[in-house]
């Protein structure tokens, strides 16, 4: 649909090129009375067929590949060629009336610009159309490569999501706790959401609010002491959309190394939505003993780069560790 549109402007764009170059070179035999040069038809048709064979054939077989010295040489020597045969076939008269001071241009510079100036327009318009050709090209290609990047991340990441929500029901299964059930009918939820909606663009900001707050429910679940997580959701969110699964490695972070060695947990969660503008905090106290990974940083690292895919120049993100907190300040525009 695109590429049909292209083509029915670019017929459009020569059209208007042909009668408007065609309307100055007629006015003054229009407007003045004045005789019309015997071969004017054959002039017409001849800057016709130098036109688009300039268009057509030597810029794209000879300037776009770079050969620019023989593309050079060629042109010159067709437009000298056709000059030289025409005034060898119509020999034009020297005008004898001058306007004003300046001097009549001989046959041979009349011919000369005359064939030139068309010339040099086909070339400028052929630049021009590959320019935008490969410039569409270029967005496509551009565009395919950000959403194979994103699909690559997602599938990192859940996996990875999947893995550590697996380790909290069976820390749950371990301890016999009666929550066990609740917390695997939790995780089905979760994982609804993640093979249904998480494929998607965009979903409703409702549905991923709602997903962060059964990932927190398991979480209090498995968690021996969770009377300091705290999660807090404001502003109004109903009408917004956002990618799916753009929180939850800050969270599942937080819940990771927010856990001491007595157990106790302290994870503080608060997101606001203010216009179309949203701000995300996480704090977690760092746990004694809580050494970071080779691999744990998978999650943080899909998900900044999601965000300087999705939200190259309006997203603000600030994370902050002392050895004691660990905070994250996210701020993006809808």
């Amino acid at each position: 649909m695109g590429s049909e549109k292209r083509r029915v402007q670019q017929v459009l764009l020569h059209l208007v090129l042909w009668l408007t170059f065609y309307s100055i070179w007629l006015f003054p035999f229009i407007t003045q009375s004045r005789p019309m040069p015997p071969n004017l038809p054959i002039r017409m048709v001849l800057l016709v067929f130098l036109f688009y064979f300039n268009y057509f054939f030597l810029v794209p077989k000879l300037l776009l590949k770079k050969k620019t010295l023989i593309y050079l040489s060629v042109s010159t020597a067709i437009v000298l060629g056709l000059v030289v045969l025409m005034l060898y076939n119509f020999p034009e008269q020297e005008i004898s009336r001058q306007n004003g001071p300046r001097p009549p241009l001989s046959p041979f510079a009349k011919y000369t610009i005359g064939l030139y100036v068309p010339f040099v327009i086909s070339t400028l318009l052929k630049i021009y159309t590959e320019w935008r050709k490969n410039d569409d090209l270029r967005q496509i290609v551009e565009k395919e490569k950000i959403n194979s990047e994103l699909q690559f991340l997602k599938t990192q990441l859940n996996p990875h999501f999947l893995f550590n929500s697996l380790n909290a029901i069976y820390s749950l299964s371990v301890k016999k706790s009666p929550d066990t059930s609740d917390a695997i009918i939790n995780l089905s939820e979760l994982m609804r959401y993640m093979l249904y909606e998480a494929d998607k663009g965009f979903v409703p900001l409702k549905k991923e609010l709602e997903y962060i707050q059964n990932f927190v429910k398991l979480q209090r679940l498995r968690l021996s002491d969770s009377e300091n997580v705290t999660l807090k959701i404001s502003g109004e969110y109903r009408e917004k959309i956002i990618p799916p699964l753009l929180f939850i490695s800050f969270i599942e972070n937080a819940f990771k190394y927010g856990t001491d060695f007595e157990g106790k947990t302290n994870v503080k969660i608060s997101l606001s939505i203010k216009d179309d503008s949203l701000h995300l905090y996480v704090m977690n106290k760092i746990g004694a003993f809580k050494k970071k990974s080779k691999n744990s940083g998978v999650g943080l690292i899909n998900i900044k780069n999601r965000l300087d895919l999705l939200y190259p120049d309006s997203h603000e993100l600030i994370v902050s560790d002392d050895g004691k907190t660990y905070e994250v300040n996210l701020t993006l525009k809808l």
